[in-house]
């Protein structure tokens, strides 16, 4: 059985960008993955907002998307007196609203992994103390 993934917006990035340091790690995890990809809108939002100037990356995630390599998992107003919750927790960190959304996301799915180049996921935890488990670039 294939376990489920959630992508981070900072390994969407990495993966529609040439030009990203984490391109090719992106590209390698991308080919690992069995199933499709669980996220939220807001990810989404945040991934097409960042990919803006890169030639072809708004279109390879939209189609990416449209493939149905990535499944929107998580109705962001039916969780949103945790997801203030937890960007209440993590306001000095900042927690963004999509980071809150992938972090509820993992506390519904406790068996997936988080797949992201963003350390910020090694000082949230879920549902209190939960470790959330990660999918990330060796070396941080």
């Amino acid at each position: 059985m294939t376990r489920e993934v959630i992508a981070d917006s900072s390994a969407l990035v990495a993966l529609f960008n040439p030009g990203d340091q984490r391109h090719e790690w992106a590209i390698a995890q991308a080919r690992e993955l069995m199933a499709s990809l669980l996220t939220c809108e807001a990810v989404v939002t945040e991934t097409l907002h960042l990919l803006r100037r890169v030639p072809g990356g708004v279109d390879g995630l939209l189609e990416f998307w449209e493939r149905g390599e990535l499944d929107i998992a998580l109705a962001a107003e039916e969780h949103v007196a945790r997801l203030r919750e937890l960007q209440r927790k993590y306001a000095s960190v900042p927690m963004s609203f999509a980071d809150a959304c992938l972090v509820r996301l993992s506390e519904l799915r406790p068996r997936a992994l988080v797949w992201t180049a963003d350390s910020d996921f090694r000082i949230y935890r879920r549902q209190g103390r939960g470790v959330i488990p990660l999918l990330e670039p060796t070396g941080g």
